[in-house]
């Protein structure tokens, strides 16, 4: 039987559930193919409709879902309740953009006289890969799991999906499962629309399946190596979109330092101590000038630090990694500030008798300087820490960031006056992050069709993004159709559907749905 374990106390107990046999992975993922089939079949208004009804659901079962987590990570209920309202948020804007249409990409090139000669039609436009495996992370119970915006995007794809629960909240997938089949039943969806599976080896063996046709997932590298070589060894290996490692540094520049140190250093706290620090997006390296005003912006963070209750970790793997990495960068070189002499303590808020099992640490700040950056130094450590990097002029920070691993975001702090500072780290910015923050904080991640979450390796593994509206093309593949005849075609491609934007004969035909304004 597996376990489940409440991190606060470190205390585990045996759920009703068995980890998936092969039989039960190839039921899912064949069941998954059938219900894959007869998706594409009912269109985009249909599964705009079953969109609309989980959010429904999710939101019916707040209350249960968000109990259920909270024993399951420590991440408490008003985080988890904000990451319900997430998930509800992203089913309903998926079922927008679904209807809306131009995620399709449709285009549409009459058949003619061309300067290169007679040219045949040809239709172009995006159709569902196929059956999507999606491993939820620990760290997003709801957001990136059962509920995320993964299983959000490959359904509206027109992709049916089949879940590996992750191990540190079971009874929370196996109660999210429950409610997408809720919802599935409630409008007709086909058997098979939503599937899990539970335990590694049943996660191994989905995405060698030959009826999955692409896989995503977030988390470590070393897992997302294990499953990348079994996805190799399939016959006809499928994409696998992963979200792994980000160390997304923070600058402060002499006059943001100047201008507002002490209100930096407040969110700059809040930013790397929220959710314990276990957000792909946490400030992981924070650059500070030399001087008195990046050192009372120091001090400042210090003070924050020394007095912050030690934090509650989602499981023991990621309490033992948080104690070994932050002892590694100290023997890389990076001098304690805060944290570090008790990085396990429990917290000052819970009883005396707290199993000494219990997933705690005590937040860390740690410094080091430009000058000695080195990637010991900036390995990505998941969990309530920054190192602070002193520097003294710009082309020492650009320097360092050769160091640096690319990441998911990168944040400048600077003023309107300092445009020298712009000019020279910008380019730096967007060679090394897929997002770039500008006098804000990375955590918080805006769900909406303009977001990128996603940079270069290591961060993720393609240059897709896993939120917002495009995340749907990690789940499209295009497909033309040469001098077809109309029955032969998706009826976003046939000549009188005029329902969703099109390019046709390289003009940009909106839909008789959209208004344009202008002068506004």
């Amino acid at each position: 039987m597996l376990k489940t374990t409440n991190p606060r106390t470190g205390v585990s107990a045996t759920v009703n559930r068995q980890p998936s046999t092969r039989t039960d992975v190839e039921a899912a993922a064949e069941q998954a193919e059938i219900a894959w089939r007869e998706l594409m079949r009912r269109g985009r208004a249909f599964r705009a409709e079953l969109l609309e009804a989980i959010a429904t659901y999710v939101e019916e079962a707040r209350e249960g879902l968000i109990t259920t987590a909270d024993s399951e990570t420590g991440l408490g209920t008003a985080r988890l309740n904000g990451e319900v309202s997430r998930s509800v948020f992203q089913f309903r804007l998926f079922a927008e953009a679904v209807r809306e249409g131009s995620y399709l990409e449709a285009m549409i090139d009459s058949a003619g006289r061309t300067p290169l000669g007679d040219a045949p039609d040809v239709r172009r436009m995006l159709v569902s890969i196929g059956p999507v495996a999606v491993f939820g992370s620990s760290n997003f119970p709801f957001a990136f799991s059962v509920l995320g915006g993964d299983t959000a995007s490959a359904i509206a794809a027109g992709s049916s999906v089949v879940v590996k629960a992750h191990g540190s909240h079971l009874l929370t997938s196996q109660l999210s499962l429950d409610v997408l089949q809720q919802a599935a039943r409630a409008v007709n969806a086909p058997e098979g629309t939503f599937g899990a599976v539970f335990g590694q080896e049943a996660g191994l063996a989905l995405v060698k399946h030959p009826a999955i046709k692409a896989a995503s997932f977030t988390g470590s590298l070393f897992a997302a190596e294990s499953l990348q070589r079994a996805i190799n060894s399939r016959p006809d290996p499928i994409p696998f979109f992963g979200e792994l490692s980000s160390v997304n540094p923070l600058i402060v520049s002499k006059g943001a330092a100047k201008a507002r140190g002490a209100d930096i250093a407040s969110n700059l706290f809040a930013s790397f101590t929220g959710s314990a620090g276990q957000l792909c997006t946490k400030p992981g390296i924070a650059f500070v000038p030399e001087g008195p005003q990046g050192q009372l912006l120091v001090d400042s963070l210090t003070q924050l630090t020394q007095q912050a209750p030690s934090q509650v970790l989602l499981n023991d793997r990621i309490r033992t990694s948080f104690a070994e990495i932050s002892e590694g960068l100290v023997s890389a070189g990076a001098t304690p500030l805060a944290g570090m002499q008790d990085a396990a303590r429990s917290r000052p808020e819970e009883p005396a008798e707290e199993p000494s099992g219990a997933f705690s640490v005590a937040p860390a700040l740690l410094e080091t300087r430009a000058s000695i950056l080195s990637a010991d130094l900036a390995e990505e450590c998941f969990g309530p820490l920054i190192v602070i990097v002193r520097y003294t002029s710009l082309d020492e920070v650009a320097e360092a960031f050769t160091h640096i691993p690319k990441s998911l975001t990168a944040t400048l702090h600077f003023e309107e006056d300092e445009d020298d500072v712009l000019s020279r780290l910008l380019p730096t910015l967007q060679d090394n992050a897929g997002r770039i923050v500008f006098n804000g904080y990375p955590t918080g991640v805006r769900v909406t069709w303009a977001q990128h979450h996603g940079g270069s390796w290591p961060s993720t593994n393609s240059q897709h993004t896993s939120v917002g509206v495009t995340a749907m093309r990690r789940f499209l593949r295009p497909v033309a159709w040469q001098n077809a005849p109309a029955a032969a075609l998706p009826e976003e491609l046939r000549d009188d559907f005029t329902a969703i934007p099109r390019r046709v004969n390289g003009v940009l035909a909106l839909s008789e749905k959209v208004t344009v304004l202008s002068g506004t």
